[in-house]
């Protein structure tokens, strides 16, 4: 029985976290070399601005936003989701491979395919998920023992040591491209938001609408695994099933938010974290505020990169890096 108390906790929280994503918006959108600014910016919406403010705002901003911060929950939710399954705070679709595999999948498509990338938009997301669900089964494969089954332990360590494999099989198979795909895939590697148009949105917001309501579905087991997997058992969740359904699920997330977004880390390990923090371990509680964590961080990350070092900025991934990789350290100093 969770506690009004804790309720009504999240429910201020989330809503703290909406005001915040709404502020950064209008900052992101006010920012920038095109940009729309503050005063102009319902006058836009509302079909009165100029040519140059419509063309900046729903071709340019806009979309981008909607990428970002979609992108952030889901890159939070995947992390959630594998830190429940492995019971470790430092588990990350960026750390254990997750992402590099569906990089992989993506450098092959884009290297091999004889038409440009731009033309497989709705194609992307799935490529990846075949190369994130790939992972996932050598991961299951090479932690699985007869007599004991997965050990979170085991996964994380497998998932770390693919993720270094693959970084170098995406090294090798730059080695023999063509420059500017190698351009691309370099872009991608440094987290640098590539799929910033309309369709790009329309090719990741289904597995989102789908994954979204089903992972909170799963709450329940994922409080379990939070326990220990002898509690499953002697509640009769079928274990090793539910867990093979929730990397599945991780999976994708991370997989459809790559495709579009380049290879951006930490996310995933910093939002759960923050949100258990603030109302406690209970999934039901977290979740939703681990996942618009997520979105405003991914989003305040982008817009810092958009805007330093001009004209080009820095990539979004290399931004969250700077902030995630100190926040990694820290936990991995308190985990011991």
């Amino acid at each position: 029985m969770i506690s009004s108390h804790l309720v009504r906790k999240q429910r201020i929280i989330i809503l703290i976290l909406v005001v915040l994503i709404f502020i950064t918006s209008i900052i992101a959108i006010g920012v920038g070399p095109s940009s729309v600014s503050i005063d102009r910016l319902i006058p836009t919406i509302l079909g009165d601005g100029t040519f140059k403010e419509d063309f900046v705002f729903f071709s340019i901003r806009l979309p981008r936003l909607i990428i970002v911060v979609l992108a952030g929950m889901a890159l939070a939710l995947s992390g959630a989701i594998l830190q429940g399954l492995t019971r470790n705070d430092l588990a990350d679709p960026g750390i254990i491979g997750i992402n590099s595999g569906a990089g992989v999948a993506i450098a092959v498509f884009f290297l091999f395919m004889p038409m440009e990338i731009g033309n497989f938009v709705y194609m992307i997301p799935i490529v990846a998920f075949i190369g994130a669900m790939t992972t996932v089964i050598l991961i299951y494969l090479f932690s699985y023992q007869r007599k004991t089954g997965v050990k979170p332990v085991h996964l994380v360590l497998v998932g770390v040591g693919f993720s270094m494999a693959f970084s170098g099989l995406m090294v090798v198979l730059m080695s023999g491209a063509k420059r500017e795909k190698v351009d691309f895939i370099a872009n991608w590697l440094a987290g640098n938001i590539w799929g910033t148009d309309w369709p790009f949105i329309l090719a990741l917001f289904p597995w989102i609408l789908i994954l979204f309501p089903y992972a909170y579905m799963k709450s329940y087991q994922l409080n379990i695994f939070g326990m220990s997997e002898p509690v499953g058992i002697g509640l009769g969740m079928q274990v090793q099933k539910e867990r093979v359904i929730l990397l599945i699920v991780s999976a994708a997330l991370a997989a459809a938010t790559v495709s579009v977004t380049g290879g951006i880390a930490f996310i995933g390990l910093m939002a759960p974290h923050i949100a258990r923090g603030l109302v406690g371990p209970r999934h039901q509680l977290f979740l939703p505020i681990a996942v618009l964590i997520g979105g405003w961080l991914l989003l305040i990350a982008d817009t810092i990169g958009r805007n330093i070092l001009p004209p080009d900025g820095i990539p979004t991934g290399i931004v969250v890096a700077i902030i995630g990789a100190p926040y990694f350290i820290y936990l991995l100093l308190r985990s011991k």
